[in-house]
């Protein structure tokens, strides 16, 4: 490797990281919903933009699946399963992510309203 090689490789990160972080910054926040359906039907809907911590209750097929939303995010924090996999995945927060819990019949997603997969003409 001679030195502009070198001066490429710099070049091509620093890029990179500039658009990461102009991403980052100017990120739009639309307003964001968590739905959270039983059996394919809608039980609740929580709004993600509160900040402070708020905790729900649904009715799954075990029993009670016990929901908590944080800073825009939405996870399982408890339920009846074998292998407590659900209260396992964590914290999502983006439109293409889901919490399944099959054991439970429960599903949550995120609804962004601004958020486009794609456009179609």
């Amino acid at each position: 490797m001679n030195k502009k090689d070198i001066k490429l490789i710099l070049l091509i990160t620093i890029i990179s990281i500039l658009i990461i972080i102009g991403y980052r910054i100017f990120e739009i926040k639309g307003s964001k919903n968590a739905l959270v359906y039983y059996e394919d039907d809608l039980v609740l809907k929580l709004d993600l933009s509160l900040k402070d911590e708020q905790i729900y209750y649904v009715d799954g097929y075990n029993g009670k699946v016990k929901i908590m939303t944080k800073d825009g995010k939405v996870k399982v924090d408890s339920e009846n399963s074998p292998l407590h996999l659900c209260s396992k995945q964590g914290y999502i927060s983006r439109s293409y992510e889901t919490i399944v819990c099959l054991p439970n019949k429960v599903i949550i997603k995120i609804d962004n309203q601004d958020d486009l997969d794609a456009i179609v003409k």
